[in-house]
């Protein structure tokens, strides 16, 4: 197979390229995983990664973490993969689109950019009468609704209400929302006001999973929203458990489990946590958007949302107790919001003209 020097060059050759190819972009353990397969001489290949210093520090400055046994060896070397099936192997099941959104704040900035020519897009869906066996009228959603639209037209949004949709009108209003432009917007804030169960908002005829109403406004498929917060408020029921409340005198212990969507820039504002009740007053409307109106209007501009829905969760918390006396099973309960947030920086209204 030729004399030791020609097989040196000859690997020193195919080394040197692939380097070359990993400085554009080739994994680094790619190489050097392929290395070790193709050639038998362990001594000579070993000499050859020295002599490009593949050390712990040196692969560790190139963001490869290596397993700490002395050898540093090349079938050492760790890379981070997914846990998924088949990832790698084939693409069924991914999108591999390549998106470009022009981002409206630096990397590093602390706050998202609140000073676009328009505030953006509040939608407002609003579902009150039902066709759905076993759905109820839900009076005093039209309260809801009326302040929602109030408080968000005053912090400067373009408010656009429906009433009543079916399901196919809700996702097409939805889809055609998302594909508008939204460059000179600062964010985008959608408000569904409804029947629910655990992971689906009931529209007048049928069901809807939550992702249908939160993925039209990903980066990639709403890329004038892109790096700018999307903020969700949900009244609906996640289920039919009752929160029956405690009496404390000081505090209370405890560490709800939270899930967090994947959705960059997203915030989303549950009524109630998963698997129980949400209420609503039939006059005044529900707690939660009783609550959150209030602190919006009292002090929207004062503090970023995410301390704004802290005082949201404390009102509804503890200001708020169902008052149904002729039901024992329903009366005296409690509730709390369910906040969950992809948010990368704080959102914080600044003053701008309503629209």
């Amino acid at each position: 197979t030729g004399s030791p020097f020609t097989f040196t060059d000859r690997v020193w050759s195919g080394v040197h390229g692939c380097i070359l190819f990993w400085v554009n972009g080739l994994s680094v353990s790619f190489v050097l995983s392929r290395l070790c397969s193709r050639f038998n001489s362990t001594f000579l290949f070993r000499k050859i990664a020295a002599k490009y210093e593949m050390s712990e520090v040196s692969a560790k400055e190139n963001g490869v973490p290596v397993v700490d046994d002395g050898n540093n060896l090349p079938g050492d070397v760790e890379t981070d993969e997914p846990d998924v099936l088949g990832f790698g192997s084939s693409s069924a099941g991914f999108r591999n689109r390549k998106s470009v959104a022009k981002m409206s704040v630096d990397a590093g900035a602390l706050f998202y950019k609140m000073t676009h020519k328009k505030r953006g897009v509040c939608l407002i869906l609003n579902n009150e009468k039902f066709f759905v066996p076993g759905l109820k009228d839900r009076s005093g959603t039209q309260a809801d609704r009326d302040n929602l639209r109030k408080t968000f037209k005053d912090l400067g949004f373009e408010v656009i209400t429906h009433d009543n949709l079916t399901c196919s009108a809700t996702i097409k209003e939805v889809k055609e929302v998302a594909e508008r432009d939204h460059s000179d917007c600062d964010c985008f804030v959608m408000c569904v006001l409804s029947h629910g169960e655990e992971g689906v908002i009931f529209a007048t005829d049928a069901p809807y999973k939550h992702d249908q109403i939160f993925n039209p406004f990903t980066a990639d498929n709403c890329p004038t929203l892109a790096g700018k917060p999307k903020m969700f408020f949900l009244q609906a029921c996640q289920g039919s458990r009752l929160d029956a409340g405690l009496t404390m005198a000081t505090q209370v212990d405890s560490s709800p489990s939270y899930k967090i969507p994947v959705h960059a820039d997203f915030l989303v504002a549950y009524s109630t946590i998963p698997g129980f009740y949400s209420w609503r007053n039939t006059g005044k409307g529900s707690w939660f958007v009783q609550a959150l109106v209030l602190e919006l209007q009292e002090s929207g501009m004062l503090y970023d949302i995410l301390t704004l829905l802290t005082f949201v969760n404390r009102r509804v918390a503890i200001d708020f107790e169902s008052n149904v006396p002729d039901n024992t099973l329903m009366h005296a309960k409690k509730q709390v919001p369910f906040i969950t947030f992809m948010l990368t920086r704080l959102v914080k209204f600044s003053f701008k003209e309503p629209s």
